[in-house]
Order: structure tokens, then C-alpha cells, then sequence
């Protein structure tokens, strides 16, 4: 069963406050998403393996921990989870990174795919999937249901703020996937923003209000 981890570190809920205010520009905004993705990163990756390697200290023969097991993508959920994808590199620089492109039909309001482009080997890999908001849960369910489509197994959602009707709904569409927010928010309101939440994180980030 996958589980909801809400990072309450200082550092990130001091950054969080930022980006929340509306007075907060796109400059700085993009500029602290990116920050506290590096944050969330660290936190991220608390559980990677670790397994022993020989090496030679400037003294003595030793041996010491690197990672194992599972190598790292990060997938964020276009157009707003580019924003979490640099910060996550700065930690993970290694790591490859996919897109999943999702819009929401006016008339349905369902999330529809309109672009996917991964790793060959995601299979093998830890995907982190990253995307500022989760709202009702739609986009995050079917990127990663068009994920687990293509042969992935090991996935974990990252999102800097949460609403609890999202919340729930990807943890009822996939059990399996652990959930990492910087906050969890109160509800939705009538237009499935998240309230007190920070806007729109796309239009945030790039400019386009």
C-alpha cells in the first residue's frame, strides 16, 4: 500500500508560504519551485539502496556505501511538472527524464494523453512523477496509468501541495504509488482548485495569467 508523506520541514514550509502569495512573481516563483524540488528530493530518495564498494582513501584501502539497485527518471506531468524537474536534477543529476502530456477535455473534464515520451528502459527504473498540484487526481491517475501501461513498476508522485479529494482518489486508482506533498490543503473549491493552494502553477510559472 502506498503511503502519503507531507514533508514538513522548515525550510520547505517557509519557501511553500512564497510561492502561495500572489504577490510573488514569476521570476521568484519559478526560481522556488525549483528549490524546494530539491528539497523534496533529498527526501525523495531517503529509502535508495545502498551497497558496498571498495575504494582507496588518500590513507588507506576502505570500504564505503554507494547507491544500488534502481537507476531514476523523472516524469513530470506537462506543462506545469517542468517546473520540479531541475531542482530534482540538481540532487539526482544522473537521472533521465520523460514527459507525459495531459490536457483536460472541456466537455468530459477527464484528462486526455496527447504526448508521452520516455526512457527505453523505465521498467528498471524509480520514476518520480512530479507535477506541482494534485487537485482531483485526474492528471496524476492517467500519466500514471500510460506509465504502468508502458512496462513501469516503480513509481512515486511528488507534488508541492495536495487537496485531500486528490489525494484520496490516487490512492484508490493506485494503491501502489507513495504520494510526497509540501502540504496538504483543506478541500477543492467549486472549480477544482485547490484551496488555499497557489493558483494555477502553470500559468505561475510561465507568465501566462
Amino acid at each position: 500500500m502506498g503511503k502519503l508523506q507531507v514533508m514538513e520541514h522548515p525550510l520547505i514550509q517557509h519557501k511553500l508560504t512564497i510561492i502561495r502569495d500572489k504577490n510573488t512573481g514569476t521570476k521568484v516563483f519559478r526560481e522556488v519551485v525549483n528549490e524546494i524540488a530539491r528539497l523534496m528530493a533529498y527526501e525523495v530518495s531517503r529509502d535508495m539502496p545502498l551497497q558496498d564498494v571498495e575504494i582507496e582513501t588518500p590513507l588507506v584501502q576502505s570500504v564505503q556505501k554507494e547507491l544500488a539497485g534502481k537507476k531514476v527518471a523523472i516524469i513530470p506531468i506537462l506543462r506545469a511538472g517542468l517546473g520540479m524537474v531541475d531542482g530534482m536534477l540538481d540532487l539526482i543529476p544522473a537521472a533521465k527524464v520523460g514527459h507525459v502530456g495531459m490536457y483536460r477535455d472541456h466537455d468530459t473534464l477527464e484528462p486526455v494523453e496527447y504526448f508521452v515520451k520516455l526512457p527505453s528502459d523505465i521498467n528498471e527504473r524509480l520514476l518520480l512523477v512530479v507535477d506541482p498540484m494534485l487537485a482531483t487526481g485526474g492528471s496524476a491517475i492517467a500519466a500514471i496509468d500510460a506509465l504502468k501501461k508502458r512496462g513501469a513498476t516503480s513509481i512515486k508522485f511528488v507534488c508541492l501541495v495536495a487537496a485531500p479529494e486528490g489525494v484520496k482518489a490516487l490512492e484508490e486508482a493506485h494503491p501502489d504509488v507513495d504520494i510526497f506533498t509540501a502540504s496538504l490543503d483543506e478541500r477543492l473549491d467549486s472549480n477544482g482548485y485547490i484551496l488555499p493552494g497557489l493558483g494555477d502553477a502553470g500559468d505561475r510559472l510561465f507568465g501566462t495569467l
